[in-house]
């Protein structure tokens, strides 16, 4: 099963097992009725500044970053947010084990490791296998965004996805980011650098 560790304030840290049943999701779905899930939060700042902005949203977090984790339970914890949780693990292995079929409403990819080199570019985060998970958890209808400040890794997303029937690129034009998404430190860094910010957004087109 799964464990939850709830401080006072209703914060969630949600452990992970391999032993167990696949999560029916009732006592997260029963909070909010939209889902989102971000994988690599990094610090932390952003993913609790959109859960302070949606309190009806129920924000789910994976990071393997230790002190990013301890970081967003103190942000939420010092402004008394109740609808997030947050796993310290593997992003894959928690959408394989925990989320079950059409219970997320949109994934959230900011500022992915871009594997410059390629040599390296197999170790990119998106690639088919894993947006095939994504499909799979993703309710129809429901979005995979991904932010990146290098524009090739975007034209490698873009690839990738285009190749896959159940989705459907509905970024915009100008790559502009929704006003949903608050500006990251990483992005930041990489506007210092004069890199070019891309939000790319796909909807999954698979049938209920």
């Amino acid at each position: 099963m799964i464990n939850y560790n709830f401080n006072r304030s209703g914060i969630g840290f949600l452990r992970f097992s391999r032993n167990i049943n696949r999560f029916n999701g009732i006592n997260i779905i029963s909070l909010c009725q939209t889902l989102i899930k971000e994988i690599g939060f990094g610090n932390g700042e952003s993913f609790i500044q959109m859960a302070e902005c949606a309190p009806d949203t129920l924000f789910i977090g994976a990071e393997v970053h230790k002190p990013g984790v301890g970081h967003a339970l103190m942000l939420a914890h010092k402004k008394e947010l109740n609808n997030i949780r947050v796993i310290e693990h593997d992003a894959v292995e928690f959408i394989d084990n925990m989320l079950t079929e059409n219970s997320i409403d949109r994934v959230q990819v900011y500022f992915p490791d871009p594997w410059h080199k390629k040599r390296h570019h197999k170790r990119r985060l998106i690639q088919p296998v894993f947006c095939d998970k994504l499909q799979r958890i993703l309710k129809p209808r429901g979005v995979l965004h991904v932010a990146t400040d290098w524009v090739p890794y975007a034209e490698h997303c873009i690839e990738v996805v285009n190749q896959i029937d159940s989705f459907d690129d509905q970024s915009n034009e100008d790559y502009a980011k929704p006003d949903y998404r608050p500006e990251t430190k990483f992005e930041r860094r990489g506007l210092g650098l004069g890199h070019e910010v891309r939000d790319l957004l796909f909807i999954s087109t698979k049938q209920a």
